[in-house]
């Protein structure tokens, strides 16, 4: 999977995150700690390739903001 923006999010949101977005059958990675990645301490990353524009509405719904974009190598 191409990695194209992520979402920083707390632990204890990560179940409900993760069921929802496998019953809306949307890619994702779960991501704990990274080089790449600034997450504060018990957060993970959830991170997602490029989407279509109407599947990019249910992540943003679900998130409540714009995701960050994944930094490059």
């Amino acid at each position: 999977m191409e990695k194209s923006f992520y979402y920083s999010v707390p632990w204890s949101d990560v179940g409900y995150l993760k069921e929802t977005l496998q019953a809306l059958e949307i890619p994702f990675a779960i991501e704990q700690s990274s080089d790449k990645l600034q997450l504060a301490a018990g957060d993970v990353a959830f991170v997602f390739p490029d989407l279509h524009v109407r599947v990019y509405r249910h992540v943003h719904e679900l998130f409540g903001n714009h995701g960050r974009a994944y930094p490059v190598s």
